[in-house]
């Protein structure tokens, strides 16, 4: 049984968070009820040890992973960070020459900033990859950039799949060509667990995030599965509860409200993905038909999978990204709310002014259409009344967006507001 969000409406932002599964809720309580702290060595703390080993092997289990590669964070800002941080410096440590960081350009920011703040504070080169126009990484670009400095590159960074376009990526390739180097790749993998298959293992990947609240369990509770060899330094100091490289008191009824969480979004992911898929599909086609005028950003849904990628398809089967013509995307999000629809414009608001999406501006697409994007994503609570009621405003929505954008500032001077 799973339950609705609280909030009234129809919610479409499960990309930003989704509600806790019920396999999750009873196991956070269930835990939060008890006390130890995990590193004591009474029987309290043996007792919360064992949950969160058992929650470790069950995370191993549903991802392909070995017990010893999970190292439970705070979530998935805390893993990237720990990522793109510790293998930077873990592989400086043994070579000085390791001092270039490749990441694409459609990066979450919590891959981005950390990458861009060893670049002001430790000598780091940034390589942003290239995309191409539906956000999928430029294969070519990346074989170049490694044969031309393969001696002096850290890591490799690129997402399993784009957090606002739904785009894929080849994760498999990125390894291949990253591996002939002897180059780790680390992938943020936030959005993807649960929607497609992501087997630590058989992906070859060095280094992998995944967050809680993205798939069903609480906010600020993550994992980051790292090869036991890989060369990995700490970020946070203390403890080293975790393999060393992570410290803090582990908060034991959110690991195991986790682990719940993962179990149960793998072991449904088949099924779910096919129902969301479909619903997703509606919604696109609902929204075309509505407000002919809207693009669709991203791999199209109807499009065939790419043999090279085992027949997974190209977008995540949760997503649909629009931008509309003539048109802010706040203006629209904010009227959508007021109509009973949630939703995300998937774009960065720096203090207090929204900025295009670098996603979408990485894409090729201009400025303009690039501040009028919406992001609808779907989760297991959702239904078809939520894409209908959608449908139902969304027309009435555009309009007065786009007459609020005619009467701006921005409009009336053809500059920034």
């Amino acid at each position: 049984m799973t339950t609705r969000p609280p909030e009234t409406g129809a919610y479409l932002d499960h990309a930003a968070t989704t509600p806790m599964s019920s396999a999750a809720l009873e196991a956070f309580v269930a835990e939060a009820g008890r006390t130890g702290n995990a590193s004591s060595l009474h029987s309290a703390g043996r007792a919360a040890r064992r949950a969160v080993e058992e929650s470790r092997e069950a995370v191993a289990a549903a991802l392909g992973a070995r017990p010893s590669e999970v190292v439970f964070t705070a979530g998935g800002t805390e893993s990237d960070n720990l990522a793109i941080k510790g293998i930077f410096w873990g592989r400086r440590r043994t070579d000085p020459r390791r001092t270039r960081v490749l990441v694409s350009a459609v990066e979450h920011h919590a891959v981005l900033d950390p990458a861009f703040w060893l670049a002001g504070h430790a000598g780091a080169e940034i390589v942003l990859l290239p995309v191409d126009a539906e956000g999928r990484l430029d294969l070519e670009a990346l074989r170049a950039e490694l044969a031309a400095h393969a001696n002096e590159v850290a890591l490799v960074s690129v997402m399993w799949a784009n957090n606002e376009v739904g785009t894929l990526q080849p994760v498999r390739e990125v390894v291949r060509l990253a591996h002939q180097h002897g180059v780790p790749v680390h992938t943020d993998a936030v959005q993807a667990v649960g929607q497609v298959p992501v087997d630590f293992a058989s992906s070859g990947v060095d280094a992998l995030t995944l967050s809680g609240h993205k798939l069903g369990g609480p906010v600020g509770v993550g994992a980051l599965l790292a090869r036991r060899d890989l060369p990995l330094e700490a970020v946070l100091h203390g403890g080293g509860q975790e393999r060393g490289v992570r410290s803090g008191t582990l908060d034991v009824p959110a690991i195991r409200a986790l682990a719940a969480a993962v179990v149960d979004a793998v072991e449904q992911r088949e099924e779910r993905a096919a129902a969301t898929a479909a619903l997703r599909d509606e919604l696109v086609a609902g929204v075309r038909r509505v407000v002919p005028q809207a693009v669709l950003r991203g791999p199209d849904p109807t499009a065939p999978a790419d043999p090279a990628s085992s027949g997974t398809p190209a977008r995540l089967p949760a997503n649909a990204h629009f931008t509309f013509p003539g048109a802010e995307g706040d203006s629209l999000l904010y009227l959508l709310d007021s109509a009973g629809v949630q939703a995300s414009t998937g774009s960065a608001c720096q203090a207090g002014v929204p900025q295009p999406s670098h996603v979408l501006l990485a894409m090729g697409v201009p400025e303009a259409e690039a501040r009028g994007a919406l992001r609808f994503s779907l989760g297991r609570t959702s239904t078809r009344s939520d894409v209908e009621r959608l449908v139902e405003v969304l027309p009435q929505v555009v309009r007065r967006a786009q007459a609020a954008g005619l009467a701006s500032p921005r409009a009336m001077t053809g500059g920034a507001a």
